[in-house]
């Protein structure tokens, strides 16, 4: 029996490495981000709807002001608006919580020698802050891609490249096809895909079917 499996069981491949998603599927900054996202809205009159989190959902930092802007019709420029979102977050960022089940996995595949990295659209910056009181767990990554700060990185999901930096920099170059990616985002979902791999989803609960469908297997918070 395979819950919310999106393809049949025999088109499962051996995988050597895993490539995680970090916001959403090992740390909770979702819940800052929508606080965030809410209130920019709010103070132009707008509302920020589960729609527009779906769509802006692991997109590069620029490419998700851009879309809140154009989404709400707010008068003021993405970069206004990207400037706003991360005076509201900073603070916030090292003190967020893991996702159920996270710390857990990601150790027990270190402690079994698998090879393990992040591909995040977020930048540098506010990654260190994310990880800074967490270091005992982001050591055991081999590398972290920053999509919104890393000059390697020319397009964000749904696009593949990501994903396929990330893999290329593991020290034994594995193929697309032995890396196993998770996420809790459509669009990173699709740039997994894109990219050849083998994709897990995490969504939340107000994630359509139609999001979710075309991943490799879905799994819910409560089966983790």
């Amino acid at each position: 029996m395979f819950p919310h499996c999106c393809h049949p069981p025999k088109k499962f491949q051996p995988v050597t490495h895993v490539i995680f998603d970090l916001d959403g599927t090992i740390i909770d900054t979702e819940t800052i981000n929508q606080a965030a996202f809410r209130a920019i809205g709010e103070e132009y009159g707008k509302k920020f709807t589960v729609e527009m989190k779906n769509n802006i959902a692991g997109c590069v930092q620029k490419e998700t002001a851009r879309r809140l802007v154009e989404y709400m019709d707010l008068p003021i420029t993405p970069e206004e608006c990207l400037e706003t979102f991360l005076s509201f977050t900073r603070d916030k960022l090292p003190d967020c919580d893991y996702m159920p089940g996270a710390e857990k996995f990601i150790r027990h595949l270190s402690e079994n020698g698998v090879p393990i990295a992040i591909a995040t659209s977020s930048a540098e910056e506010e990654v260190s802050l994310k990880t800074s009181k967490k270091m005992d767990l982001f050591g055991l990554f081999n590398h972290i891609v920053c999509g919104s700060s890393d000059p390697e990185v020319k397009r964000g999901k749904p696009e593949p490249d990501i994903y396929l930096i990330c893999a290329s920099r593991f020290a034994d170059k594995p193929k697309p096809c032995k890396c196993l990616v998770f996420e809790d985002a459509y669009n990173g979902v699709l740039a997994g895909l894109a990219a050849g791999m083998q994709t897990i989803m995490i969504p939340d609960v107000n994630v359509p079917h139609e999001m979710w469908s075309k991943a490799t297997l879905r799994f819910d918070i409560q089966q983790i």
